[in-house]
């Protein structure tokens, strides 16, 4: 095994965790505004998936976003200061919680509507392919959004137009406060490319390596084929749908099942069985440094001037 690859994979890991848990704490002081969904859980998908792509590459997904952004190698600062909708977030204090964006990274949002992002996603891909740029674009959605007719329409135009794109369900067991069973008739959801037809696959999204495993074979295939892929990735949030939702429908029993194989536990302990105890406790310092200082950064920032208010709304 790679040691310094598990490192720099909890690290990313990590960073979000650290990064949501004081996003959470933030809002319940109302000093976020909006809503807030959080990523704690699921943080194996975003990183396994990011780590195998180019930067010239673009992602794009829901609302469920600051995991994704970090993965991507969004700032803490940046995106802390967009949570409290400051002039130095990450969209200028714009987007808030559920829009983060970054052209400069190939980050194309963070977006509202669910299901929306899903033909946005394949629109990136013709582009891609159009201007010969070898380009993949990642695609990544909740459970939630497989029943809307935008999954349907983006993965129809995908297999048509042969398009490089991957398609990644983070399957995290409820959309919304509605268990899997009641709003899917089976258990794989990855079956629905069959429909178009495309190449599929199914992951454990809570081990970040069969993660990169699986996002590798579909960005080779993509980039090499010019064919997407659509991937269910296994996984669960250990919050409820936002902070707003207080999770009731489910009992702790499940959740701490799911706990019982935290991704980043399960990493850390893995970097410890290799004799690298001292590097996990250097990293948790660390990250808790960078995101207290990204705390602080966001507070201290100002807001928009009023001024600008319509600033961003047309091309100039």
């Amino acid at each position: 095994m790679d040691q310094e690859l598990i490192a720099d994979l909890y690290r990313q890991m990590y960073r979000i965790r650290r990064f949501e848990e004081e996003a959470a704490r933030l809002y319940t002081e109302r000093k976020i505004g909006g809503f807030l969904h959080l990523y704690i859980g699921q943080e194996a998908v975003a990183v396994g998936a990011m780590s195998v792509i180019e930067k010239s590459d673009y992602v794009t997904t829901g609302y469920r976003c600051h995991g994704h952004y970090l993965a991507r190698g969004g700032s803490c600062r940046a995106g802390m200061a967009e949570l409290l909708g400051k002039e130095t977030g990450c969209v200028k204090g714009r987007g808030g919680s559920m829009h983060f964006y970054d052209a400069s990274l190939n980050f194309m949002g963070g977006w509202g509507i669910v299901g929306g992002q899903v033909p946005l996603g394949a629109g990136f891909a013709f582009a891609q392919k159009y201007n010969s740029t070898n380009g993949v674009t990642l695609v990544f959605m909740g459970d939630g959004a497989i029943n809307i007719g935008e999954f349907h329409e983006g993965l129809s135009l995908a297999a048509l137009w042969k398009l490089p794109v991957v398609f990644i369900i983070e399957n995290n067991q409820f959309a919304m406060g509605t268990p899997l069973q009641k709003t899917a008739p089976t258990e794989d959801l990855s079956i629905r490319a069959l429909a178009y037809p495309m190449a599929r696959a199914m992951v454990d999204g809570h081990d970040v390596f069969a993660v990169r495993a699986s996002i590798h074979t579909a960005v080779r295939r993509a980039r090499e084929q010019s064919l997407p892929t659509l991937i269910e990735a296994r996984t669960y949030r250990y919050r409820g749908h936002s902070m707003a939702d207080p999770a009731k429908y489910r009992t702790e029993e499940d959740i701490d099942r799911w706990k019982a194989r935290d991704p980043i536990k399960v990493l850390g302990e893995k970097l410890e069985s290799f004799g690298q105890k001292e590097v996990r406790e250097r990293i948790d310092r660390e990250i808790e440094e960078e995101v207290i200082d990204a705390v602080k950064f966001a507070e201290e920032s100002p807001f928009p001037a009023t001024s600008t208010a319509t600033d961003y709304v047309y091309v100039d």
